[in-house]
């Protein structure tokens, strides 16, 4: 069937980087699962998706502040062009940014409500406080990442429920495998190191971990460093003593995560909340026993397929951390099976047909 000549909605691709993490790893492959036909991606990478339209390439979290101001800028003053010369009726955005007052009609994905949960005296703090709640009233359709963001949207934002739509996010197969290869004595936290992220008790767990049959265990960090938070972090494990078993990397590309995935010896994701856990569903689809918390969305993403504990519980991280550190052979495979079987029901697939769905009733 050949497509239509004006498009659904076109694709805010503004967020996106040639190093994404969170938000733009989310971008990169819902856009990737989006009939290019139906919803055009607006393409700062200059990349050769069919029927994507260039944009700016200085608008990504990668150009720091700057590159925030410039987004915001430049979504309410091109993008309402960009909409009117594309006949596109809906703007599809997987971050909570619109336009504002140009009369134009949004989806756009809700990740979570930490910055207002969690706030930080900071200069976005206003834009978490005021912009991103005026868009998320102003959209047509707020999809959320989970049933836990959903409430939050509508319970501390007051976004009525019809508008509230829960999907269900995905990962690449291509990307996120078993690969088969022996874990290594190490646990690996992936993600920014924010006070929610819980890392100070991660590591107070860690620290009653000793050694186990398969050498002295590593705790390794991949993400971007900050220096309001991983400086202090590093101190603490110094205090500790185990600053010498604690790795500190700011980023990896996807084949690098996809080797640590499947050589860890678990994920660890201990957060006072998630708006969903995408590492989670990383490590589950690579056959990795994870670390998860009863709190937030993390129980709708593992299911029974990870070790669930109490994040303000040291006692209850560091007793999991021993478990998997133990390197069982028959706590592996179990937790190897569930993940695998937990993971194959997240498919960008579904979630773009899903979409694409919506954006059709509303267009």
């Amino acid at each position: 069937m050949m497509p239509p000549a004006t498009p659904l909605a076109l694709f805010n691709g503004s967020y996106l980087g040639r190093r994404p993490t969170g938000i733009g790893v989310v971008a990169r492959d819902l856009a990737e699962a989006l009939d290019p036909g139906l919803v055009p991606l607006l393409d700062p990478l200059g990349g050769e998706r069919p029927g994507s339209l260039p944009i700016p390439d200085t608008l990504s979290p990668e150009h720091g502040r700057r590159g925030h101001w410039q987004r915001l800028r430049w979504t309410q003053n091109e993008l309402p062009k960009l909409l009117r010369s594309s006949g596109a009726p809906l703007l599809l955005s997987p971050l909570p940014e619109a336009p504002l007052g140009r009369k134009v009609r949004s989806l756009v994905l809700a990740h979570d409500l930490l910055p207002l949960r969690h706030p930080q005296l900071t200069p976005l703090l206003a834009y978490h406080l005021a912009y991103v709640p005026l868009v998320l009233h102003q959209a047509e359709r707020v999809l959320c990442n989970s049933e836990a963001t959903a409430r939050e949207v509508h319970d501390r934002l007051g976004v009525p429920t019809r508008k509230l739509v829960p999907i269900r996010l995905g990962f690449r197969p291509g990307l996120l495998q078993p690969l088969g290869l022996p874990r290594e004595p190490f646990f690996l936290v992936l993600g920014r190191h924010d006070p929610h992220k819980n890392l100070e008790r991660v590591l107070r767990a860690f620290a009653r971990v000793g050694s186990h049959g398969s050498g002295e265990l590593e705790l390794r960090f991949v993400g971007p460093h900050d220096r309001r938070y991983t400086p202090r972090l590093q101190r603490l494990a110094a205090e500790l003593g185990i600053a010498d078993r604690c790795r500190w990397q700011a980023w990896v590309d996807d084949q690098e995560r996809l080797q640590l995935l499947n050589r860890c010896r678990g994920l660890v994701m201990a957060s006072l909340w998630e708006g969903f856990g995408l590492p989670a569903l990383e490590a589950m689809a690579c056959g990795t026993p994870v670390i998860a918390v009863r709190a937030g969305a993390l129980p709708e993403v593992v299911g029974e397929a990870a070790l669930l504990v109490d994040p303000r519980r040291v006692e209850e991280i560091s007793d999991a951390l021993r478990q998997l550190g133990q390197a069982s052979p028959a706590l592996e495979r179990q937790l190897a099976a569930a993940g695998v079987a937990r993971a194959a029901g997240f498919q960008w697939s579904d979630t773009a047909r899903a979409v694409e769905a919506l954006l059709r009733s509303l267009a």
